[in-house]
């Protein structure tokens, strides 16, 4: 092959897609001018959606959904208007065809996407919780800031970003901490188990209606929950309103410190955990009789001995070593000064 004429017919191919596309020029301008103007009026009706909800709350995630999906739909238009304009044989209709026969491969490719798509789309217009909503997801709380089509993120109380598939929040549980507009909090309070229960409960709600930001209605209550190893506790219930995070922690820490200092001050014993040993001697008489042992085990209606201390106990071993030393120094010693055996047979000896 002579090499001057293949370079010849690379050049006329070169010369003649150059030509093409100098042909083509005035076109693809004019497809992008078009597809630039339904690119703004997709974001002008997107803003005129979310501008048209944003004056109802429970609209606003609405909103959200219609101005993305005219959006999206708005330039899918666009699109097949500028390929119209560059290709002219272009047909809308081979693009939907081409799409419906690779629409089930797509669909297994992209099964993650779509789905969290898809829960988002739902999320958006079911409203379980709404954007500035506080919530609470598995290990993770914090504030929503956006919810979009894909995933939904919160940003902590320490000040993180937490980016949530959409899927797994619309598959799990979720606590939604500002759901409504007042809240519960509560603590238990341990007192001593000599303290008077009722007065205790007095005291505390004393205390907790002296804080201004609980609520009256509901009113406070303070009731016993368990009979624990050291205390009788007792739990502090009150409402806030409004139940944002920072809120309840501000109001908790003037209801704790009220209580502290109610209790305190009329002498409420808040006992740290003690425990009480028993000490059971085995070389009694009494040991392993059910019906005669001490404090801790069941005697019924037998007799049951008094409870002896530790002191007595220290006492009566310390008699007992008295009385072995005692006996030790009566026995019989020889010169030496050690003990010195008794021969029964040398006396008849002699």
């Amino acid at each position: 092959m002579n090499p001057q004429a293949s370079a010849s017919t690379a050049w006329a191919k070169i010369q003649g897609m150059i030509n093409g596309a100098i042909v083509m020029l005035p076109n693809i301008v004019l497809a992008i001018i078009v597809f630039a103007l339904f690119y703004f009026a997709a974001k002008t009706i997107k803003k005129v959606v979310k501008r048209l909800t944003r004056k109802y709350r429970h609209a606003r995630n609405l909103g959200l959904v219609l101005g993305r999906l005219s959006q999206g739909i708005v330039l899918l238009v666009g699109l097949f208007v500028a390929l119209s304009i560059v290709i002219p044989s272009f047909k809308a209709g081979d693009l939907i065809q081409l799409l419906g026969i690779s629409g089930v491969a797509i669909g297994f490719a992209f099964r993650d996407i779509l789905q969290n798509f898809l829960a988002g789309i739902l999320i958006l217009l079911s409203e379980p919780f709404r954007i500035n909503d506080q919530i609470v997801f598995q290990d993770f709380e914090g504030t929503v800031e956006n919810i979009q089509t894909r995933a939904t993120t919160i940003k902590t109380y320490d000040g993180r970003r937490i980016v949530i598939p959409n899927s797994e929040l619309f598959t799990n549980s979720v606590v939604v901490n500002t759901a409504f507009e007042s809240r519960r909090l509560q603590y238990d309070i341990g007192i001593g188990y000599g303290d008077d229960i009722d007065w205790a409960k007095k005291l505390i709600l004393e205390a907790m209606h002296s804080v201004d930001c609980v609520l009256k209605d509901p009113a406070p209550d303070a009731i016993v929950v368990a009979l624990a190893e050291s205390t009788v506790n007792i739990r502090a219930r009150w409402w806030i309103k409004p139940p944002r995070r920072a809120d309840a922690m501000d109001i908790q820490d003037k209801v704790l410190t009220a209580i502290k200092n109610k209790l305190t001050a009329n002498g409420v014993d808040l006992p740290f955990p003690t425990q009480q040993i028993l000490f059971h001697d085995q070389t009694e008489e009494t040991d392993g009789d059910r019906s005669r042992q001490r404090e801790g085990w069941p005697a019924g209606k037998a007799e049951v001995p008094s409870p002896r201390s530790i002191g007595g106990s220290l006492r009566k071993l310390a008699q007992m070593r008295s009385s072995l030393q005692g006996a030790d120094e009566r026995s019989p010693r020889d010169g030496n000064g050690s003990d010195r055996p008794h021969n029964a047979n040398a006396d008849n000896q002699n």
